[in-house]
């Protein structure tokens, strides 16, 4: 009796389904096709009831082992321990990268902090150090002893370009210029 019942059910429920698929404006059938869909749509409920429901692969995440401990991946200043293969990096991206991690998949694979380092500590300083060196960080016109402090740079002139610009004489002195102009063409 019970399957009596089930079959009903899937029976009326495969009626609503296919009521509501017709009775969607966009979906054009003509009658003769309607029973047709209705034996299919019944099958489909069937198969799908007589299935057991196995949980999905990809919701078991599989659980990742470090090769060391997160202490002794950062117990070194000159280099990081993979936690993946346990070797020694300067840098974790491109070894990430040849894993298919990013930064944040594999702090998130193996539950570390948002401010876990990705470089090494004394190679960031390296680097650090080498780009002040080579002027990375400062605004334009600022001399190195004045970004160490942080003082505002000393304002150059800018260069302009072309011909000269005239001196600008005063009164006095244009008539004084002028005399002696006038005065040699007229001596000659």
């Amino acid at each position: 009796m019970a399957d009596e019942q089930t079959g009903s059910d899937k029976i009326e429920l495969a009626t609503e389904l296919t009521i509501a698929w017709l009775n969607n404006p966009n979906n054009r059938a003509p009658a003769d096709d309607v029973p047709a869909f209705l034996q299919k749509m019944h099958a489909t409920l069937v198969a799908l009831s007589e299935t057991p429901v196995a949980p999905a692969a990809a919701e078991e995440t599989p659980d990742y082992t470090p090769a060391v401990t997160v202490r002794k991946s950062l117990a070194s200043k000159a280099h990081i321990i993979s936690l993946i293969d346990g070797k020694p990096y300067k840098t974790l991206r491109r070894h990430l990268s040849g894993h298919g991690l990013t930064p944040e998949q594999y702090r998130e694979r193996y539950n570390l902090k948002a401010d876990y380092p990705m470089v090494a500590e004394d190679y960031s300083n390296a680097r650090r150090e080498m780009a002040k060196s080579i002027g990375l960080g400062r605004k334009p016109g600022m001399t190195q002893a004045k970004a160490a402090t942080g003082g505002p740079a000393a304002p150059k002139a800018p260069a302009k370009a072309g011909r000269p610009a005239k001196r600008k004489l005063g009164i006095a002195q244009a008539k004084a210029a002028a005399k002696d102009h006038l005065g040699d063409s007229t001596e000659g």
